[in-house]
């Protein structure tokens, strides 16, 4: 294995491809092991070979590609962590992929609880923070178009009641505004979500706390947003997830 890393590894380092004489010469190994090797890795998908040279094959790319979307992800869990700790709230990482609400990364912990997902986010967003921030984001058909699938509906006694009142209430939002949401979702907690331009993609980074703390929200998720708009550059394609 260690052998046929290196024979990869060196084809890696080669654009244009190179020989398997070449290959053997760089890698210390000797020619009719790197001639097995080399067939071993074409026939596995890892090389391929042309005119007598040796490229990246599509499994390869697929496990360079594999590599780094983690390091993308990874990238992601660690500054959500780092925000988690410096502001004292859990964090929330959301987008609106394919007509659907997904919460990618959530970062919490014992002190900092997050909010339990009761009621699945997806179908819920017209009562979360989270939803109303990347709805308010869509154009009005594509808000429409969501809550036709996902009708509005009570989850406690503060949830907006009718989809022409969310519409509304949408309509109002202010652009790179906080989307403010107090007990609508669960009772006894508050929350709010600042959006996030990554491209054409709605997205969002949200915190809540407990409704004894309430006075801590907008501070807090002014905080985030200062810390969003220094790192948004790298954070950017970090976040394509």
């Amino acid at each position: 294995m260690q052998r046929a890393m290196r024979l990869l590894e060196c084809v890696a380092g080669h654009e244009h491809g190179a020989p398997a004489k070449q290959l053997a010469r760089e890698t210390g190994l000797a020619l009719p092991t790197a001639y097995h090797l080399l067939r071993t890795l074409v026939h596995e998908g890892y090389l391929h070979r042309d005119k007598g040279l040796f490229f990246l094959g599509e499994a390869a790319e697929r496990l360079s590609s594999s590599g780094a979307q983690q390091k993308r992800r990874s990238a992601v869990v660690d500054t959500l962590a780092r925000w988690r700790d410096s502001i004292g709230v859990p964090v929330y990482y959301a987008m609106y992929r394919d007509g659907e609400i997904e919460v990618r990364c959530v970062s919490d912990s014992p002190g900092s609880p997050a909010v339990e997902e009761w009621a699945d986010f997806r179908e819920t967003g017209h009562a979360h923070a989270i939803g109303r921030c990347l709805l308010s984001q869509l154009d009005e058909d594509a808000r429409r178009d969501h809550l036709d699938r996902y009708p509005v509906q009570a989850l406690t006694p503060y949830t907006v009641r009718d989809s022409h009142a969310l519409l509304r209430r949408l309509g109002r939002t202010r652009r790179m505004e906080p989307v403010v949401e107090r007990q609508e979702y669960a009772l006894g907690t508050v929350c709010a979500a600042i959006p996030i331009t990554v491209g054409a993609t709605a997205a969002t980074m949200a915190i809540s706390l407990p409704l004894h703390q309430a006075e801590r929200l907008l501070p807090a998720v002014r905080e985030l947003q200062d810390e969003v708009g220094r790192h948004l550059g790298s954070l950017a394609i970090a976040i394509s997830i």
